[in-house]
């Protein structure tokens, strides 16, 4: 399979929400099966390209797929010595050169799932596409997801999904990957109101968050108990006011830095936390 297929491969672990480690043969010295710079994927099932075969290829399988398993985020230098005189777990190479494979984890993005791309919601999503994430931007207002106003959008690092949901932007709830971060901040409180009482159904889900004042949450905290039928547990779930208590400001860009900051404390927390 030619080195050119490690991109694609890549690409298919990315779109499949797979994890991963790309594989590079970093140094050569002396005598080895490849040259410096081949690379080998390694999924949890399958694996694309090589890097050469024999012990050094079957031991970087080994320990990448025990790094995706658990969730290793650092990467790492493997030195392999090519020689009959070292006793390898996978048979001799003898090629008398001297090998260093260093392995580096792709994991899943995280996604983050903005329904109400007015105001706030476009200046959060200028944002968190500067980040390496799957986001999704829900409204069920045509033109304010017109590719004109998502232009500003256009060089993304994020993977940029948009969803056109006129009737039951709930519904895209169900289509998120499990653990996807929530951000709920409509023009209807209506709308809000339904997409809380669909998120707190789906505890496979990240975070949720709601934009609003105490006065809105009180009303949709009665609601979810008393009509929704949640408990308390469930309803601590939501997240609200969102972003950083500090900054006090009102205008949409001051918000949505505000939002964003409070969203990336908490992957780092989410790093941070025991698996």
């Amino acid at each position: 399979m030619p080195d050119s297929t490690w991109i694609g491969a890549v690409a298919r672990l990315r779109e499949r929400r797979e994890p991963g480690v790309l594989v590079t043969v970093a140094t050569v010295r002396g005598h080895a099966p490849r040259d410096a710079g081949a690379k080998l994927v390694v999924g949890r099932t399958g694996t694309w390209g090589s890097i050469g075969g024999g012990n050094v290829e079957a031991v970087a399988i080994d320990r990448a797929r025990t790094m995706i398993e658990a969730a290793e985020a650092a990467p790492e230098l493997i030195d392999f010595a090519l020689n009959d005189k070292v006793i390898n777990e996978y048979g001799v190479q003898c090629c008398g050169g001297a090998v260093s494979v260093l392995l580096e984890p792709l994991p899943v993005a995280r996604a983050v799932a903005i329904f109400g791309v007015g105001h706030v919601g476009l200046e959060l999503a200028r944002i968190l596409a500067r980040h390496d994430l799957d986001l999704h931007l829900i409204d069920s207002r045509a033109h304010v997801l017109a590719e004109e106003r998502l232009g500003v959008l256009a060089d993304a690092v994020a993977r940029v999904r948009v969803h056109h949901t006129p009737l039951l932007p709930e519904e895209v709830l169900e289509e998120l990957p499990d653990g996807a971060h929530v951000l709920i901040m409509t023009h209807d409180h209506a709308e809000d109101a339904a997409l809380c009482d669909a998120a707190l159904r789906l505890p496979r889900l990240g975070s949720v968050g709601l934009i609003g004042s105490a006065a809105k949450w009180a009303r949709f905290r009665g609601r979810l108990a008393t009509e929704g039928g949640h408990d308390e547990a469930a309803i601590g779930r939501i997240k609200t006011p969102i972003g950083l208590p500090g900054i006090t400001g009102k205008q949409p860009a001051t918000i949505a830095v505000s939002v964003a900051a409070d969203l990336l404390r908490a992957f780092e927390s989410e790093d941070a936390a025991p698996a």
